[in-house]
Formats: C-alpha cells, structure tokens, sequence
C-alpha cells in the first residue's frame, strides 16, 4: 500500500513574509518528512485589523519571490480569492474535499497555539489534519506539550511540538523598521526586501 502524500499547511497574512517563517516551514518539513508545504497567504483575517494589512495580490507576489528557491515549497491563492473572512477550517475542508488521500499537517507558531482554542470550528482543525507547533525555549516547550498533551486527550488529536528553535522575529517589528528607516537586511530574503524597495511598502509616504 502507497503510502499518503504528506503535505504541511502554512498560513499566514504575511505581511511581509520573512526569515522566521522560511525557517519554521522548512524545519517543519525536515522534522515531520513533508512532501511538500503549502504557504496559503490570509483573505480577510477576522483576528486582524484589514487597514494594517497590504491587499492580497501583493502579500502573494512577496511569498511567491520568498519561497521560489525551494523546491519543496509552493504557493496557493485560495484563502486571498475566497469572498468573506478567512477561517482555517474552511482552507482545510477545502483541501481535504479536493485531496481527501493526503495527509496535511498544519504548522503554527507558540502564539497561536496557546489560543487556538478561540479559533472557529477548532475541533474540525483537528479533526482533519496533524498541528505541528513551533517550540523557542524550554519553559515554552514544557507547556506546548503540556497544552498538546491536554488536546490529544480531549480530542483524540495528532499534535508534533517542533525541537526548540529561537526565532525572534515578527512582521510588526520589520514593518516597523522599514517606517523607521531602519535596516531589515537578513529579516527577509533579499528578493522580498528589493520588492518592498520598488513598490515603497510599508514606509511612511
């Protein structure tokens, strides 16, 4: 029996895309051997406000020139062309519905982990796909897997806490650079950051 294609998830408004999210998909990729991971850039995010956030063809352009090095990573429009807010539930049953034989593996960050239970529809997340939860220190570990411990219990879910990876840094912070005129060399790959230089996002016009 073949086995499934294992497919890892990463969502995300990407505002800009950087480092930090390059690194996580990867080790998520190498860690839990993933085909393949799937950066799905936000529609309308109801947990963020839509004035902090740059439209979506241009969110996509700045993922798609991130990420073209990689061969195991691809980009998917879906959540941008969908009418209405963005819910992961719906981007999942979606996926499923279109590749019900594939195994998906949803990767997050510490933060979002700890509230995912305000998440809509949090219990169908788990229900369809693996979480995979990015880990920065020891204290974070010890209550990742305490929190995954106590979901897999009441869920009957999958949940993979990632080894500890420090990776301190955060899309408000390099918006809030480049409005500075400050540097964010080696934040983003340099083909994003030539991107944000041409089209002068993110500066204070």
């Amino acid at each position: 029996m073949a086995q499934k294609k294992r497919i890892g998830i990463m969502g995300g408004t990407f505002n800009p895309i950087h480092q930090g999210h390059l690194i996580l998909a990867e080790q998520a990729r190498e860690y839990c051997g993933l085909d393949e991971v799937l950066f799905i850039p936000s529609g309308n995010s109801y947990m963020k406000p839509s004035d902090e956030i740059l439209d979506g063809k241009t969110r996509i352009s700045m993922t798609a020139l991130a990420i073209e090095d990689n061969p195991y990573f691809a980009l998917s429009t879906m959540e941008v062309e969908r009418e209405g807010a963005t819910y992961t539930c719906d981007t999942i049953r979606e996926l499923k519905g279109l590749n019900p034989s594939i195994e998906y593996f949803f990767i997050m960050g510490a933060d979002a982990f700890f509230i995912f239970e305000k998440w809509k529809n949090y219990n169908e997340i788990l229900a369809n796909c693996i979480l995979v939860v990015e880990s920065r220190d020891e204290k974070d570990t010890s209550q990742l897997k305490e929190k995954a411990a106590n979901l897999q219990k009441k869920y009957q879910a999958e949940i993979i806490v990632l080894p500890e990876r420090k990776i301190d840094l955060s899309s408000t912070e390099i918006r809030n650079r480049l409005k500075n005129g400050e540097s964010v060399r080696y934040m983003i790959p340099d083909k994003v950051l030539s991107y944000i230089q041409k089209n002068r996002l993110y500066y204070i016009r």
